[in-house]
């Protein structure tokens, strides 16, 4: 089959798998947060943890929850990080280095997942487990519990109460992530994935040297790895590793899984706000963004401009022979535009411009469809731009589902928007100024400045993928990203979460013959438009010093 034709049929299969489930679990998970009533299995997490899960929460409370959780599980994995050499099942390696610890405890409490070191050659099997694992199902349940906040925050009048932090946590995990990753395992496991507790492998590669695989609960990581959109690898190679993703099928379940959470979450938002078709406006803006990065960078890497690219006859470096260059893409693609950093190809080994994509997807804050909740949250904050940019043009008190968009509310829009890039630019300039950021580089030039400003972008927009060639492993780089994941993951959650305190106390305005319908297809148009030029728009110069003038000079 042409290989063209084989990558469209993929594309389709994946766009009509997503069609398939948006609306089922979309409302189950707008049930999962409308119900009043408690499982067996949640009320004895809720007496262990001394919580009420029937008190209502202002802004202030919940966010409060928010960090005091979230507090405890980066101190909580980073001890275990630092002691694991004398906890059982360590497979007799060493105490992780202090820097290191931090790097790793902030990046998946954050659901960055960013890893600067060898999972298979650092990392035992509690450590993966009982660490990370669980991380990996908790900071995802956070991310949607803040998400269905700011859904309350519109849904709701006259009132500052946004529900439970801690019964949003225990369902989301109970009753989403747990269910759909057993299934998801099960189906990894089938495909070939390892699913285990053995010890350390020694086996002898390719070109006869000697290499040490240690097996584990890899299926069981994999799967909530990508539901959750934290990303991450329980070996270095990620993704593009057999025992993490065997063949074509895994490696579309992948892409599904990663996905799946994120454009369904459109759907919760219209049921609990009482109107579906305003979640199909937000799902249309993802879903148009992806699209365009989907072609973008299938086309850019077909097209295999540079000498080296159209002597060997495709841009194969750096990507799985199995998967190919278009799979490969849609995975980049995917990946760098939802929070999640599992890779099945080097990034680092893209086409200048196909990088510059891939680092543009992260840029506009991970919203098409973004991370598991952040990116439901972060379009709705663009949303809220939109809809004050529309009533600046028409000399009208811009109003969203019924909720006028004031100094307020547009003040903490606006600083939510630029944390992200006040974190990215600050740390790719002091890592550059500092000779951090050189030092680190394995190319020079425009490549080595992207290698960078892709590490700050991904760790500040808590993605966890990287270029290949950027040696993150040094005391300045593992304290100054994990700083950024922290800064990236929670400071922007105060925003939201006071922005949702803001419109929960609203009385509701009346639609009239001059309310802006949120629901059409022109303002999807207008969501899009707003997202490109108020977020694009601000990294355009350090894209032109990277990415832009690799592709242009290739």
């Amino acid at each position: 089959m042409n290989p063209i034709l084989a990558d469209a049929l993929q594309v389709g299969a994946l766009i009509a798998a997503l069609a398939l489930v948006h609306r089922p679990l979309g409302d189950y998970m707008a049930g999962v947060f409308s119900s009043g009533r408690h499982l067996r299995a949640e009320k004895w997490i809720y007496r262990l943890v001394g919580a009420n899960p029937d008190a209502e929460m202002r802004w202030t409370a919940y966010l409060r929850a928010v960090l005091a959780f979230s507090a405890v599980g980066v101190l909580l994995l980073y001890v275990l990080q630092r002691v694991q050499d004398t906890l059982p099942l360590s497979l007799g390696f060493a105490p992780i280095t202090p820097d290191q610890a931090f790097n790793t405890a902030a990046s998946f409490a954050s659901n960055t997942n960013w890893q600067s070191y060898s999972g298979e050659a650092a990392m035992g099997h509690l450590a993966q487990t009982a660490g990370l694992a669980v991380q990996n199902f908790v900071s995802a349940a956070v991310g949607i519990a803040v998400a269905v906040a700011l859904v309350r925050g519109f849904a709701r009048s006259r009132t500052g109460e946004l529900g439970n932090f801690w019964a949003d946590l225990v369902r989301g995990t109970v009753r989403i992530l747990v269910p759909i990753s057993v299934i998801a395992a099960i189906l990894f496991v089938a495909a070939g994935a390892v699913q285990n507790f053995g010890g350390i492998h020694q086996i002898t590669t390719v070109t006869g040297e000697t290499q040490s695989i240690s097996p584990g609960a890899v299926a069981s990581q994999e799967a909530i790895k990508n539901l959750g959109t934290n990303g991450g690898g329980y070996y270095n190679a990620n993704s593009s590793h057999p025992f993490e993703n065997p063949n074509g099928f895994s490696n579309l379940l992948t892409i599904f899984l990663l996905l799946v959470i994120p454009f369904s979450l459109p759907r919760t938002f219209g049921r609990m706000v009482g109107s579906v078709r305003q979640g199909y406006a937000i799902v249309a803006a993802m879903g148009l963004i992806w699209f365009a990065g989907v072609v973008l960078v299938t086309w850019i890497e077909y097209a295999h401009p540079g000498t080296a690219s159209q002597i060997a006859g495709g841009a194969m470096e750096g990507k799985e022979q199995r998967f190919g260059e278009g799979a490969s893409s849609l995975f980049a693609v995917s990946t760098t535009m939802t929070s999640t950093g599992s890779v099945n190809s080097f990034h680092d080994s893209f086409q200048g411009l196909s990088g510059g994509v891939l680092l543009l997807g992260m840029m506009l804050g991970e919203i098409a469809p973004g991370g598991a909740g952040s990116g439901l949250y972060g379009m709705l904050v663009m949303a809220v731009v939109a809809v004050f940019i529309a009533g600046l043009m028409v000399g009208r008190t811009p109003e969203y589902l019924g909720k006028r968009i004031g100094t307020r509310e547009i003040t903490l829009a606006a600083l939510y928007i630029l944390v992200t890039p006040a974190l990215v630019l600050t740390g790719t300039a002091v890592a550059m100024a500092t000779g951090n950021g050189e030092s680190s580089m394995t190319n020079v030039g425009a490549h080595g400045f992207s290698e960078v400003l892709y590490a700050y972008t991904s760790a500040s927009n808590n993605n966890g993928s990287a270029f290949a060639g950027f040696s993150a492993d040094t005391v300045f780089h593992n304290t100054a990203l994990g700083l950024c994941m922290l800064l990236g993951r929670f400071l922007p959650m105060v925003f939201v979460l006071a922005l949702a305190g803001s419109l929960a106390e609203q009385k509701p305005v009346p639609a009239t013959a001059g309310t802006l319908r949120t629901e059409k297809p022109l303002f999807t148009g207008l969501l899009v438009g707003a997202i490109l030029i108020v977020t694009g728009l601000t990294f355009f110069p350090a894209l032109a010093l990277g990415p832009l003038a690799e592709g242009l000079a290739a």
